[in-house]
């Protein structure tokens, strides 16, 4: 069959994955955790093959640490399939249970999305996190990862694969698609896909917006902000700097823009540029800030850049600078060339900082922490499928609560509408404890 056959086949089976009892999935999941640490010398040597043929292509360093796929990862990827089974079932929660009129019970209950196809980066451990999510909130799922990580991906679906079913869940519950071609494919099965989720460059993600009639849910770019308030504590403010930016420089919820207010920029400005350089990293910035620069030893030239390039996203150790006048225009620039990910405000002025978080329009909006918080396993979601910047089902790190729906479930007992139209009976509204 070819993906849209074996994409039809999922749709059909999707109920019965649906209506698995929390019990069978979290046994699935725990299968999938002692699976990986049992093959890990097989996963570990797929991944050695991916990582030298990455190094013989000329990958950037910062891209093939996204690539590896070692001891640490699957740690973590176990830790997080483990916090998975010891959240709720997010199926079949009662959001609203009201008595309409005598003997006539409207509830609505959380049901999975149904079929959800994720194009996620070269990251190995987003298949875990995206498979595990999936199974957890009883959706079905087809995955198709970076070919970068091509032998990473094809032995992990494997072992994750073999496993879900052994805990007795419908084998056609995850596809893996590898060839690029299928990608095309995908974006036309409108009628059996529910939902897809693209995880990647914003060029990437713009063409699946443009390609598909499947609802799409994601981020096209991550330019996350921090703003050095006046009233920051600055040795605060550099250690905060430092870890948004260069923990993981390649990931969408790095820092790419530094703000800091004017009051504070000539005193503040060389600590941060010298905090940068120690981690490997350097500033861009407007002529304000490369003149308040220029003095310091130290630190990498600082490069002139102008207002029309603060919507970049690096995904490395670059970071742009402006210095502005105070929070509302750190709010203002934010506004206009952020991507409404993730942002974060450094001071110890509560009034700036309820400012900046009630008027930032982002997913997050962090005070006196890094924006490397912004992450599903962080934030006790077991993990997450992406990071929605949308305002629309989910924002933010999606984990369960953003995989499932609802629907409405009315029981009566012989009722008809006719007596309601016409005056005779009128409904009592009376929510049920």
């Amino acid at each position: 069959m070819d993906i849209r056959e074996q994409v039809h086949q999922m749709k059909l089976e999707a109920p019965a994955m649906a209506a698995s009892s929390i019990e069978q999935r979290n046994h699935a999941l725990e299968l999938v955790a002692q699976a990986l640490e049992a093959h890990k010398d097989q996963i570990f040597a797929a991944n050695e093959k991916d990582m030298s043929a990455a190094a013989e292509a000329g990958v950037a360093q910062t891209v093939q640490k996204r690539l590896r796929y070692d001891e640490d990862k699957l740690r973590d990827g176990v830790a997080g399939l483990r916090q998975l089974v010891g959240l709720p079932d997010p199926v079949g929660r009662v959001l609203l249970d009201r008595e309409l009129d005598a003997g006539l019970e409207l509830r609505r209950v959380t049901c999975p999305i149904g079929v959800i196809g994720v194009i996620f980066e070269a990251r190995p451990d987003a298949l875990v996190q995206i498979s595990s999510l999936c199974v957890k909130s009883g959706n079905c799922a087809v995955l198709k990862g970076g070919r970068e990580t091509a032998n990473t991906n094809r032995v992990l679906f494997d072992v994750i694969h073999e496993a879900v079913v052994e805990a007795g869940l419908p084998a056609s519950c995850l596809l893996q698609a590898e060839l690029h071609s299928e990608i095309d494919e995908l974006l036309q099965c409108d009628q059996d896909v529910d939902l897809l989720i693209p995880r990647g460059s914003n060029k990437f993600v713009r063409y699946i917006m443009e390609h598909t009639k499947i609802p799409v849910m994601g981020h096209s770019s991550g330019v996350c902000h921090v703003y050095v308030d006046a009233a920051a504590d600055q040795d605060m403010a550099v250690r905060v700097l430092v870890d948004a930016k260069t923990q993981y420089p390649a990931v969408c919820n790095a820092a790419e823009t530094l703000l800091v207010d004017r009051s504070i920029a000539a005193e503040f400005l060389p600590k941060a540029a010298l905090g940068l350089a120690e981690r490997g990293a350097r500033l861009r910035g407007t002529a304000e800030v490369c003149d308040l620069l220029s003095h310091v030893e130290g630190i990498p030239a600082v490069e002139p850049m102008s207002d029309d390039e603060f919507s970049t996203e690096y995904g490395d150790y670059v970071m742009s600078c402006k210095v502005v006048d105070g929070v509302r225009e750190a709010v203002d620039h934010i506004n206009r060339y952020g991507s409404h990910h993730t942002d974060a405000i450094i001071t110890t002025d509560d009034a700036a900082a309820e400012y900046f978080m009630q008027m930032v329009d982002s997913a997050g909006v962090y005070r006196n922490c890094s924006t490397r918080f912004a992450d599903g396993f962080r934030y006790g979601f077991g993990a997450e499928v992406g990071i929605s910047t949308g305002k629309l089902h989910a924002r933010g790190p999606v984990g369960l609560d953003g995989l499932v729906t609802y629907k409405y479930r009315l029981v009566g007992h012989g009722d008809i509408v006719a007596p309601y139209a016409s005056g005779e009976k009128s409904f009592h509204y009376r929510d049920l404890a």
